[in-house]
């Protein structure tokens, strides 16, 4: 999801949680501070420090890899960005969004990550808390597999063979 599709309104909202939490520590909004946190709020979800990095280097070079990572720790604390683990090795962000949930699907080949939302799924999920008497705070769910573009590529890779 990139900019054109988050409401201003949204964003402002970020802006503010991150002002505020900024203010409470004692930190200072510097240049390549804004230009990592508009560049975060420009790109689609699920960004590693690399990619930022890579994003951010291409408008002022003189960002380190420290001040990304700083930087997306902050967003992090300050409930802006929520990080996200899909056993690549690798940490990835998001906008963190408090209004709705969504679930993730994984391609285990080239890496494709789909959110979804499913409202059976939430309702089997509260369910199965409530069977065994969990009050549900939080959840992730991720389901890892082969995304369509893989598998017609594994398909005609396989027929090229024979």
């Amino acid at each position: 999801m990139s900019t054109e599709n988050r409401p201003a309104q949204e964003l402002s909202h970020f802006r503010e949680l991150l002002s505020t939490h900024m203010a409470k520590r004692g930190l200072r909004s510097t240049d390549q501070r804004r230009l990592i946190v508009e560049t975060f709020f420009e790109r689609p979800n699920h960004v590693s420090i690399e990619e930022l990095l890579a994003q951010v280097r291409s408008k002022d070079s003189k960002v380190g890899y420290a001040t990304v990572y700083r930087t997306l720790k902050l967003l992090t604390e300050c409930g802006v960005a929520s990080e996200r683990h899909f056993g690549d090795g690798l940490t990835r962000y998001e906008l963190a969004d408090d209004s709705s949930h969504h679930d993730h699907l994984i391609c285990v080949d080239c890496g494709a990550i789909q959110e979804f939302e499913e409202p059976a799924i939430e309702t089997l999920q509260e369910k199965v808390a409530a069977r065994y008497g969990y009050d549900l705070q939080t959840h992730k769910h991720e389901m890892y597999g082969v995304c369509g573009p893989c598998q017609k590529r594994q398909r005609s890779g396989a027929r090229a063979k024979n």
